[in-house]
């Protein structure tokens, strides 16, 4: 993009309209323009359509959800959504990736001076690549299905046995993951080898997406503990602003949930991730990477694949960004590509194949 990105804060705080402002503008790359809820937005865009739209969701006159809903259906926009990560407010933010959102990010904290330097960076990152995506115009939300019993007694789980599988599986995602991680998770068989994920999502939201998923799915899906074993029939979710590695003790494997720097400019690291699992699974793991922006996770899953893991990337058609894949294949990382309604049936046919 060789013209200047246009980016709109929709914010009912003066505060955090100033902060985003000084946060983002400090580029000269970006020009902010601010409107403190979404009628005055509306306005704002029919003099000049911005290229990415910061929102939160908690405003008056007309509610951020509502608003997104509107832009996803009448004239995508791509939408980063800035939340204060309150708990109330969780199940909105997941409900605005749903609709069409970009990506979740932390507003930040009103009274600590000096906004941390990573996150500043990680929201600067965020918004100016979000500027980049095209997004599809969704159709009106339907209303969901009717729950079965499963809902209150359910068939698929397993007693938590002491059962450990050699099998590792190892997905990476960002932009547009958490609806490609729930196609291929909720495809997975009760059965499945363990599965490890990382997914860029700010801390509070991984363990509510990990809970959804949990619902729907036939596997176990949680958001990981330091120390939690990877057993069968389990999905670990790394948790947000903490590195999640695969370690071997053994003949088991279990997590590490650490600190640590921003790796690939985030934490969780899909990079940190896939290197443990080449470091600790080597040819017994299979590795996936998946819809987002950026680069990380590329170099990790070149090593996996150079470790004798099997690896494949979701294709660009499927994907809501290609930058992650599209990283991955060109350093020579990926032995399959394909699209996103194929990778889990194909992750499970190059774990049967390494038995």
């Amino acid at each position: 993009m060789s013209e200047p990105i246009r980016a709109l804060v929709v914010d009912d705080s003066a505060v955090v309209r100033q902060m985003l402002s000084e946060i983002l503008g400090s580029d000269p790359r970006v020009t902010v323009t601010t409107a403190a809820h979404p009628l005055i937005a509306l306005e704002k865009m029919q003099r000049s359509r911005p290229h990415v739209i910061v929102l939160d969701l908690e405003m008056p006159e007309m509610d951020g959800l509502s608003f997104l809903e509107r832009l996803m259906t009448t004239d995508p926009i791509p939408v980063v959504v800035c939340s204060g990560l309150a708990a109330s407010g969780t199940d909105a933010a997941l409900r605005a990736v749903d609709m069409g959102a970009v990506a979740v990010i932390e507003k930040p904290r009103l009274g600590v001076k000096g906004f941390l330097r990573d996150s500043a960076e990680m929201l600067h990152d965020t918004v100016t690549e979000a500027a980049r995506v095209r997004v599809r115009p969704r159709a009106a939300r339907k209303a969901v299905p009717a729950r079965t019993a499963d809902a209150v007694l359910p068939l698929r789980k397993r007693p938590a046995l002491a059962i450990t599988t050699d099998q590792v599986l190892a997905l990476g995602a960002s932009t547009g993951g958490t609806e490609a991680l729930r196609t291929i998770l909720e495809a997975m068989p009760a059965d499945a080898p363990g599965l490890l994920v990382v997914q860029h999502m700010p801390e509070v939201f991984t363990r509510a997406f990990a809970e959804r998923l949990d619902k729907t799915c036939r596997i176990e899906v949680k958001e990981a503990v330091d120390g939690d074993r990877v057993l069968e029939g389990r999905a670990l979710v790394a948790p947000g602003n903490r590195h999640m590695l695969l370690r071997r003790s053994g003949g088991h494997y279990a997590v590490e949930v650490a600190d640590g720097p921003l790796v690939s400019r985030h934490r969780p690291s899909v990079d940190v991730l896939f290197r443990s699992v080449a470091v600790a699974a080597g040819p017994n793991a299979v590795g996936a990477i998946l819809t987002g922006m950026g680069d990380d996770g590329a170099l990790g899953l070149l090593e996996m694949k150079q470790a004798g893991a099997a690896t494949l990337a979701q294709d660009e058609a499927s994907s809501v960004v290609f930058g992650m894949p599209k990283e991955a294949i060109e350093r020579g990382g990926v032995d399959e590509v394909v699209p996103l309604d194929e990778v889990a049936s194909l992750l499970l046919r190059k774990v049967r194949r390494a038995r």
